[in-house]
């Protein structure tokens, strides 16, 4: 009898446990795993008829291929746990979804080398580690969306692409119809945006990019002649999120980048400030740890 009652608190106590992990997971605070109807809900407008993509968005499917998942990356023989998020420089090379991923930038024969060079460098050269901003297209879709019949605001949390970036915002106005002739002098992470809607679907066409950041990890750079135009389809509580690069300097075709699948969560995302990040070590920098 002592057993049986031993073995119920035992059992009590173990599911309790599981449901306050289960609650306090970032998939329950976002609203736990895609919601299949999702796209049949009716899509809010604004009052002009256009599509409302005011909201916190979070990814649930798309994206890049052959992501592994559920750690950054493997163990090692003399690992007991290897789940902590410590030294995963060591591995990421082999966990990376831009390495590993088929769809991938293709780049004009003449800088083979320098793509291989950067990737060879990736602590040195990547914009990551040296405190720059994530910029387009690389830091991927926003988390939260502010619109008007004038304006749009987009924020975008840090910590992606293996805890690289920081919080940035866009705020882009629809009154803007066509680029101006200055527009590629910008020298910006985010590019100068150009508004305009194609049926249901906004598009952002943006030009003027620093050429300080890169398409992703694995020394795909970019120049600045970038152009990067971003589809934004809300149907119900879902949006389809394409991006299409061009870069005539440097590639040899645009790249289409998989398509990614936005829910609506009714939580909202609120993103804190952008961190504090200083450069101390560059100069110190003298092995090849690609991350």
């Amino acid at each position: 009898m002592k057993k049986t009652k031993t073995f119920g608190i035992l059992f009590l106590a173990t599911a309790a446990l599981f449901l306050i992990l289960v609650a306090t997971s970032p998939q329950a605070q976002f609203g736990g795993g895609p919601d299949p109807d999702a796209a049949l809900a009716e899509t809010p407008r604004l009052a002009d008829g256009r599509p409302d993509l005011s909201g916190s968005w979070r990814s649930v499917g798309g994206g890049p291929e052959r992501v592994p998942g559920g750690m950054f990356r493997r163990c090692s023989p003399f690992q007991e746990n290897c789940m902590e998020w410590t030294n995963q420089s060591a591995d990421f090379v082999f966990m990376a979804s831009s390495r590993l991923d088929m769809n991938q930038p293709l780049y004009k024969p003449e800088h083979w080398d320098r793509v291989q060079e950067l990737d060879q460098w990736t602590n040195l050269y990547d914009p990551v580690m040296t405190c720059l901003p994530l910029g387009l297209p690389r830091h991927g879709p926003p988390m939260r969306i502010f619109q008007t019949d004038r304006d749009i605001t987009m924020l975008y949390r840090g910590g992606l692409d293996g805890g690289g970036g920081y919080a940035e915002f866009r705020m882009i106005g629809f009154d803007k119809t066509e680029h101006e002739e200055n527009d590629i002098y910008a020298y910006s992470y985010y590019g100068v945006p150009v508004a305009s809607w194609d049926g249901d679907t906004l598009v952002l066409d943006s030009v003027g990019f620093t050429d300080e950041t890169w398409l992703g990890r694995g020394g795909f750079f970019h120049s600045d002649r970038m152009r990067v135009i971003e589809r934004f389809t809300r149907t119900g509580n879902e949006m389809l999120y394409e991006v299409t690069v061009e870069d005539p300097v440097v590639l040899v075709e645009p790249w289409v980048m998989h398509p990614r699948i936005l829910q609506s969560t009714d939580n909202p995302a609120l993103i804190s400030e952008r961190g504090s990040c200083t450069e101390t070590e560059l100069e110190q920098v003298t092995t090849q740890i690609r991350h």
